[in-house]
């Protein structure tokens, strides 16, 4: 069995038990750990979380931030003059930041979002150098109805998680469901 199937398989076994009701948004944060050398296989597996979700007799709802970025800068008023002198993004890119959780705030309001919803974010990968996953999932953590599930291509040790193996990682409470 392949990793990924692992890890479907680990997360159908997490998403199928009884929820608690009164915990904090933290701890209804999943974090779904696979190898980065792995993305392009396990996007092709999506598809079977949701179905397990589905099983387990919850909702799903998907976010996939992969062209957040692009869709920021897109829309970004200075992009040409960054275009010519991308070392001045910095001081952007605490603007691209608030763009993140105001699209998890969107996706976690979303109707048909309740407390039997899986909201799942696909694609944090590319946020790797532009802002910090950790500080987007702690501000939108308050207001998660569900669950939401974070498909996190890295490391999890002793309660660490380190982002596409390449950075520092940091505590969270997110429970992490690994192959």
């Amino acid at each position: 069995m392949s990793e990924i199937d692992q890890l479907i398989q680990s997360y159908r076994q997490a998403v199928g038990m009884p929820w608690q009701a009164n915990i904090a948004g933290p701890q209804k944060v999943w974090f779904a750990v696979y190898d980065p050398t792995q993305e392009r296989r396990f996007r092709l597996k999506v598809e079977e979380f949701r179905l397990a979700t589905r099983e387990a007799q919850h909702q799903w709802h998907l976010i996939d931030l992969s062209d957040s970025f692009a869709r920021w800068m897109a829309g970004h008023r200075y992009r040409e003059a960054y275009f010519e002198s991308p070392e001045d993004i910095g001081l952007a890119l605490n603007n691209y930041a608030d763009e993140v959780v105001r699209q998890l705030r969107e996706a976690l309001a979303s109707p048909g979002v309740d407390a039997n919803t899986v909201v799942a974010v696909l694609g944090v990968a590319t946020l790797f150098g532009l802002t910090r996953v950790s500080t987007a999932i702690e501000k939108v953590a308050p207001d998660i109805k569900g669950r939401m599930l974070v498909f996190f291509p890295g490391q999890h040790e002793n309660g660490n998680y380190r982002l596409l193996d390449a950075r520092d990682g940091w505590n969270y409470l997110a429970i992490p469901i690994t192959a």
